[in-house]
């Protein structure tokens, strides 16, 4: 018995240590709530929220993010650098459902949970690594910096705005996430109510205003908005000669207004 004891003990340690212990992460009940409670419409390209039907699992939602929580941070640093920003992207988009939750439903917008002082970003509503943080501090300090360095994370994390891109009708993981992160910029990119061609020039989210240098920082090599966005021409529906002319910056880029509207149904 006691040399069955020695050697779970030695597993442990050893699964510990070479990091395969940290990456069982669980994000099993963030993927049930989205998969009970968004409507799915354009295969995938748009969801609508069912906040009242959030409210009611409200419970399980906190668990969640209290698991999330009590995780270390040595501990996700031993994590692939996948299974990291799965989480990070995860835990943007629970608090941000829970955050809407404090107002719902009396709110329009998530811009309604703000002040002329403090914007709903800016509060410090995020439990991670024993401190409390704002969902801008995640996002921009996080899921944005050097280390993961991913323009595409613009197409998972949700804003809870009908502008935003879809929220995903399932968690992100690690050993799934370039996947998932092609499918959702693609889903983007083919939703024509927020990009499209129009009069000869291309219309897109203001989300490539906003975020425009993180397209052009060398991810796959590109340094331009328009290497990035020829990457994905075939979600744009572009041809060829488009193409062409928007890799020699000949083709206008245009960025359509934000519909800052609550993603409810």
């Amino acid at each position: 018995m006691l040399q069955k004891l020695r050697f779970v003990i030695l597993l442990l340690s050893l699964l510990s240590c070479s990091g395969l212990w940290a990456q069982t992460l669980d994000h099993s009940s963030w993927d049930a709530l989205l998969k009970k409670h968004l409507i799915v419409k354009q295969n995938g390209a748009i969801t609508q929220v069912d906040y009242a039907a959030f409210a009611k699992d409200r419970k399980s939602l906190k668990g969640y993010l209290k698991y999330l929580a009590t995780i270390e941070e040595s501990a996700f640093d031993q994590l692939s650098q996948d299974a990291q920003l799965a989480m990070l992207i995860n835990l943007y988009n629970a608090a941000t459902v829970e955050l809407i939750l404090t107002g719902f439903p009396e709110i329009d917008s998530i811009k309604d949970l703000g002040s002329f002082f403090q914007s709903p970003w800016k509060k410090d509503i995020v439990s991670l690594f024993g401190k409390k943080i704002s969902l801008d501090d995640l996002e921009h300090g996080l899921i944005r910096s050097e280390r993961y360095q991913d323009p595409r994370i613009h197409f998972a994390v949700n804003c809870a705005s009908i502008g935003c891109p879809a929220l995903r009708a399932e968690a992100y993981v690690g050993e799934k996430l370039q996947a998932q992160l092609d499918e959702q910029t693609r889903l983007f990119l083919s939703d024509r109510t927020r990009n499209r061609l129009a009069d000869g020039q291309l219309e897109v989210s203001s989300i490539f205003k906003w975020y425009r240098e993180d397209f052009e920082k060398g991810w796959h090599g590109f340094d331009s908005l328009e290497q990035f966005l020829a990457e994905y021409s075939d979600a744009l529906g572009l041809n060829e000669q488009q193409v062409i002319a928007l890799n020699k910056e000949a083709l206008e880029i245009d960025f359509l207004d934000y519909d800052w509207r609550l993603n409810g149904k």
